[in-house]
């Protein structure tokens, strides 16, 4: 599918969203729920641990997004790091619900709330830096969550983008629009 052109702000922004838990979502499903879990080194956050904070932090970012601080006053940050939930489907329903926060709260906006003013941690932020500021946020923990993944399952890992090898083809499909960057 080729990417759609588009100069909308916020409709880019969620293709981006989308995009990321796509990335995710796909490097989750080829590892085990052992694998999780898993931790590299004791300072290390496993993949459960990265959904958990992420999940923490789009329930305080985008629950009442224009109208409450962005960092909850019942959210407590330094919990994300400790004690998953034990099983992929109760870890996989919290990821859901953090990405339900933040699409209920995007796709009601507008262009015009672009310049409005939000608060993170009493810090003001025009929507639009609020909006980066997450998009950075999450595609920096996706990241992790896919390097995880790609470590654990080695040989057997899927590509989520293009495979090694197949940068000439894949240019090909994006030059013909039956692929796409995102």
């Amino acid at each position: 599918m080729a990417l759609q052109f588009t100069t909308a702000y916020l409709e880019d922004s969620l293709t981006l969203f989308r995009y990321y838990k796509k990335l995710a979502e796909g490097a989750m499903a080829q590892v085990t729920d052992e694998q999780l879990f898993a931790l590299l080194d004791p300072e290390a956050n496993s993949i459960a641990i990265v959904v958990k904070h992420m999940a923490g932090n789009m329930r305080s970012r985008w629950t009442d997004f224009l109208t409450s601080d962005g960092e909850k006053p019942d959210r407590h940050r330094d919990t994300e790091f400790e004690d998953p939930p034990a099983t992929r489907e109760a870890l996989m329903q919290l990821w859901q619900r953090g990405w339900d926060c933040l699409f209920g709260a995007l796709e009601p906006l507008s262009d015009a709330d672009l310049g409005r003013t939000v608060l993170i941690r009493g810090e003001a932020h025009s929507v639009m830096q609020a909006v980066n500021r997450q998009v950075a946020h999450y595609s920096y923990h996706v990241g992790q969550i896919v390097l995880l993944a790609k470590h654990f399952q080695h040989a057997q890992w899927r590509s989520l983008s293009v495979p090694r090898g197949k940068s000439g083809e894949f240019n090909r499909k994006v030059a013909v629009g039956e692929a796409s960057q995102r």
